[in-house]
């Protein structure tokens, strides 16, 4: 077999990926392997790290094999992962102090809690509501780098999915960790910076931009580790951060495959599949849509102040160039499917979903608002509960399955909404990627309801692949942004055909459920 590849670990919540990855970006061989999760007690969620490596190594070892190469073929290899897992190890055994703790762990609510209630975030919330008052009327106000950073405040709050509230757990109760931080030794990182330091045999303890940004530990205004939101957590003292790297570079080599391959990215898995369509615009939108959906907009080389609570984030950071985005999160899209499967018996597959909402016609006035932890962006209300609004003695289930499915572009349309307001930009394409992509009528909904075109890429997992790009940027392998765009695949677009009236009376109804929604609990 001629030519070179990039074999690229991603690290989900669920499972860990090996691809490898040819000159043309395609995926040749992939091997998969679900993560034992581990839970402790109720609201803690663990994973063991490592068994994480050991799993990316066996992973890696199969993918090679079963496409007949060496490592020597390999030009790269680069590593996605989940963001803000994190976990502390010993710099002199390398061994981990606890299991990382998980974004989906909440055992550190309560502390969070008194953080957020306490007089210095009061006086933030309410100097960054004032100011966010403000620029709602005068949008010149969102400009300035200490207007963006007073808008933020307005709504920030910490989180115990955040990487400092499992770091000062570990160091609360775990007293090997707090004896090796005291001596400088403790060294922290989410799991990209734990993968490459395992792969390196210790030589390289760094991260880089896209990951760090997610950890809630980070300024991207300043681009630096925040004081700020450092100081609630009594961190750093002499706890060891990694280095803050580009995203794609020589992060180092690793010899554990038996011959030396190149780590040449890290990357965060929602800015991956950012990469990885091509949203190398400002304006330019990618929709992941799985479990839940994470809305990404390329914001440009400034960070983008969000007066409508959306998360402003580091996409990427190549060649000193630094791109934002603003991302939005709505936490029951594909769940709420698998509700209507696992909880109501409607559906015995997931894949029949499509079939039932084209078989209804349509909703019959109904509405489904999947609300079932809360609404998060842009709403952000936690007490809102899962709501089924207009029902009548002909409703069938197949309409409760369409108004299920068109619930996820609702969703969708608030938080594309609430970014064009943020950026001012106005959204004209989509791509849609992520498992429950695969659902023509969902796609389709969502070009109708929010008058887009919705492009579909061949390759729905797109995380390995925005890994794959980033790490043979760094070997020669391709050009940017020239290859990337010549050698990504389309699968269908889809264009908008509902008429203006139709959407938005639609709309209408469906702001009127939420409506109903919030505040419940």
């Amino acid at each position: 077999m001629e030519g070179r590849f990039i074999l690229i670990n991603d690290v989900g919540t669920t499972g860990v990926r090996a691809v490898v990855f040819d000159e043309r970006a395609e995926a040749l061989v992939e091997e998969y392997e679900e993560i034992e999760q581990v839970y402790p007690h109720p609201g803690w969620t663990e994973q063991d790290p490592e068994l994480l490596f050991e799993l990316c190594v066996d992973v890696s070892r199969r993918a090679m094999d079963r496409l007949g190469i060496t490592p020597s073929r390999l030009a790269a290899m680069g590593i996605a992962t989940q963001r803000a897992t994190s976990l502390l190890w010993d710099e002199e055994t390398g061994r981990p102090f606890y299991n990382a703790i998980t974004w989906q762990d909440t055992r550190m609510a309560d502390f969070c809690t008194r953080v957020n209630e306490s007089p210095l975030f009061r006086m933030l919330h309410w100097l960054g509501g004032l100011y966010r008052g403000l620029a709602l009327m005068n949008p010149a106000l969102r400009r300035p780098m200490l207007g963006k950073l007073l808008i933020t405040a307005a709504s920030f709050t910490v989180t115990p999915a955040q990487s400092s509230a499992h770091v000062r757990w570990v160091l609360d109760n775990v007293p090997a960790a707090r004896e090796a931080e005291a001596r400088g030794k403790a060294l922290f990182g989410t799991l990209d910076t734990w993968l490459l330091w395992k792969y390196t045999g210790g030589e390289t303890h760094a991260t880089d931009y896209s990951n760090v940004s997610a950890t809630g530990m980070f300024d991207p205004f300043g681009m630096r580790w925040s004081p700020l939101l450092l100081r609630p957590f009594r961190l750093p003292g002499r706890l060891r951060l990694p280095e803050i790297r580009e995203t794609s570079g020589h992060f180092g080599t690793t010899v554990v495959f038996g011959e030396p391959v190149p780590i040449t990215s890290l990357v965060a898995d929602q800015q991956a599949a950012l990469f990885a369509e091509a949203c190398f615009h400002p304006g330019d939108v990618k929709c992941t849509n799985g479990t839940g959906t994470f809305i990404d907009m390329n914001t440009g080389e400034e960070p983008m102040a969000s007066t409508h609570r959306l998360t402003p984030m580091i996409a990427w950071r190549l060649g000193g160039r630094t791109t934002y985005m603003l991302e939005g999160f709505v936490s029951s899209s594909g769940s709420s499917v698998q509700w209507l499967r696992d909880n109501l018996g409607i559906i015995q597959d997931l894949s029949e979903s499509e079939e039932m909402a084209c078989r209804a016609g349509d909703c019959g006035g109904v509405y489904v608002v999947p609300a079932f932890t809360g609404l998060t962006a842009p709403y952000w209300d936690p007490y809102a509960r899962g709501t089924v609004l207009g029902l009548t003695r002909s409703t069938t289930r197949e309409q409760v399955v369409r108004a299920t499915l068109e619930s996820i572009a609702y969703q969708c349309r608030d938080v594309v909404e609430a970014m064009e307001r943020d950026s001012g930009m106005k959204v004209e394409r989509i791509i849609a990627d992520g498992g429950a992509s695969r659902n023509d009528f969902l796609l389709q909904f969502m070009a109708d309801i929010m008058d887009v075109r919705v492009e579909r890429p061949r390759m729905l997992e797109a995380t390995a692949l925005g890994a794959a790009y980033l790490a043979g940027l760094a070997v020669g392998l391709w050009k940017f942004p020239d290859d990337i765009l010549r050698t990504r695949k389309v699968d269908r677009v889809f264009e908008p055909a509902m008429d203006r009236e139709t959407r938005e009376r639609l709309y209408s109804g469906w702001k009127r459920a939420v409506e109903r929604a919030c505040r419940w609990a």
